[in-house]
């Protein structure tokens, strides 16, 4: 299993990102998905799930109404685009991808080594 993020980097506040997430070595299209982060100093935290055909999404609510997940399955690919992003937003970002038969976004066992984002003016 390979988590390979990228589209971090650093941006001002109001502005966005797109955060790409590839995945390999599974079958992508069977797995529900989330993304999640850490902030310099602080512990993980969830930030956004998908279920596997993209139907059903879940967000944390320090997040929701600014970020959207989505998948395409046929490439492979998860996403998070992130709007409106705030200085409290700037984190390491992991893809990962949920346990089977836990809820959606409720555990995971594989991570990718996270894509930075900076939110700083």
């Amino acid at each position: 299993v390979q988590l390979v993020e990228s589209g971090g980097g650093m941006v001002q506040p109001g502005g966005s990102l797109r955060l790409s997430c590839a995945a390999s070595g599974f079958t992508f299209s069977s797995y529900d998905m989330s993304w999640v982060r850490q902030a310099p100093g602080k512990g993980p935290e969830w930030v956004s799930a998908i279920n596997t055909g993209g139907g059903s999404t879940y967000y944390a609510d320090s997040v929701k109404g600014r970020f959207t997940i989505s998948r395409d399955n046929a490439k492979n690919t998860l996403y998070l685009q992130m709007n409106s992003l705030k200085p409290e937003d700037t984190a390491l970002y992991y893809c990962a991808r949920d346990r089977i038969d836990y809820g959606l976004g409720q555990s995971m066992d594989y991570w990718g080594k996270g894509t930075l984002v900076t939110v700083s003016s």
